[in-house]
C-alpha cells in the first residue's frame, strides 16, 4: 500500500497509521494476509517536516514491530505530483493487493479483511471503494458518476451555492441516491483517497496517469480500471476521512482542479450540463 505526503497533517497521519496497523492486524488474524508492506512518499516536503515524519515513522514502526506491517520511507527529490508519488510506490513495492491511501483517513477495524476478502473471492471485482463519513460524522459520497462542467464549477467555485441552486444534479453526480446504506453498487468513478486493487491489475491498467499532478487521477484511473471488471461501491468497509472540497483549499487548488479537469475532458469526453 501507499500514502503520498506533501506537508500532510501529521496528526491525522498518526491516525491513519494507527487504524491502518489495527486493519491490518484484522486482515492477518483471518488469514488473508501476512504481511502489509506499507510505502509512506515524500512530495518533496520541507527538511523541517521530513524531520518530524521521520519521527513519527520511526515511532509507528517501533509499536508495530510485532504485527503484519513493514515500513517503507522513499522521500522523493522532487514534487511531480499524487500521480508520481503513487507509482514510485508501486515501481518499488507492488504485492498481490494495493491500497492507495490518503494521509487523512482512518480505515475501520474490519476495511482490510473485508476488502481483502471481496477480491480473493470474486476475481471480476478490480477495484473497491469505501462508505466514508467526515470528521464531524457526516456521509460523505466517494463514488461519482460521469461529471459535467457545469457540476464541477459549482463545486470548485460555489460549493454552498451548488446545492442550493442544483440540489439534483449535485445529488445524482454523488450518486447519494444509491451509494448510502448497506447496499452494494457498481460504481463508475472511485476516490483516490482510498482504492482498493490487485497489484497486478493496477499494472495492466497503466497504474496512475502521471500527467495529472492532483485531481482527476483518480477519476481517470477508474475508468480505465473498469475495463478490466467492476468498480465496486463496497459499505462494508468503513472509513472516516478528514480531507475537503478543492474549492476550500484556496484559489491554487481551484487552479489546479480546474486544469487537471480539462485534461479529464479532452481525454475522456466532455459534457457541459
Amino acid at each position: 500500500m501507499s500514502i503520498v505526503t506533501y506537508h500532510s497533517s501529521l496528526d491525522y497521519l498518526r491516525k491513519t497509521l494507527a487504524s491502518l496497523a489495527q486493519a491490518a492486524e484484522n486482515a492477518r488474524a483471518a488469514e488473508l494476509v501476512s504481511t502489509v508492506a506499507v510505502t509512506v512518499v515524500d512530495n518533496a516536503s520541507s527538511s523541517v517536516y521530513r524531520a518530524q515524519l521521520s519521527a513519527l515513522l520511526a515511532e509507528f514502526e517501533t509499536a508495530c514491530a510485532d504485527g503484519p506491517c513493514q515500513l517503507h520511507y522513499l522521500p522523493l527529490a522532487a514534487n511531480c505530483g499524487f500521480s508520481a508519488g503513487h507509482n514510485a510506490a508501486l515501481g518499488r513495492v507492488r504485492g498481490d493487493y494495493h491500497l492507495i491511501l490518503n494521509p487523512d483517513v482512518e480505515i475501520g477495524p474490519a476495511a482490510l479483511r473485508v476488502g481483502l476478502a471481496r477480491l480473493r473471492d470474486e476475481p471480476e471485482v478490480v477495484l473497491l471503494s469505501p462508505d466514508a463519513t467526515g470528521s464531524n460524522g457526516e456521509r460523505e459520497y466517494l463514488c461519482k458518476r460521469y461529471p459535467s462542467v457545469l457540476v464541477l464549477a459549482l463545486r470548485a467555485f460555489t460549493p454552498g451555492l451548488g446545492r442550493r441552486w442544483c440540489p439534483e444534479r449535485m445529488a445524482d453526480y454523488e450518486m447519494s441516491d444509491v451509494c448510502r446504506g448497506d447496499r452494494e453498487v457498481e460504481v463508475p468513478l472511485a476516490s483516490g483517497c482510498f482504492m482498493l486493487a490487485r497489484g497486478e491489475q493496477l499494472a495492466a491498467a497503466g497504474d496512475f496517469d502521471e500527467r495529472y499532478f492532483l485531481y482527476f487521477e483518480d477519476f481517470d484511473l477508474s475508468l480505465r480500471m473498469a475495463t478490466l471488471g467492476r468498480v465496486l461501491y463496497l459499505p462494508a468497509m468503513r472509513i472516516v476521512h478528514h480531507g475537503g472540497y478543492a474549492g476550500s483549499k484556496g484559489f491554487a487548488h481551484v487552479k489546479m482542479f480546474a486544469s487537471a479537469g480539462i485534461r479529464f475532458f479532452r481525454q475522456h469526453g466532455w459534457r457541459w450540463a
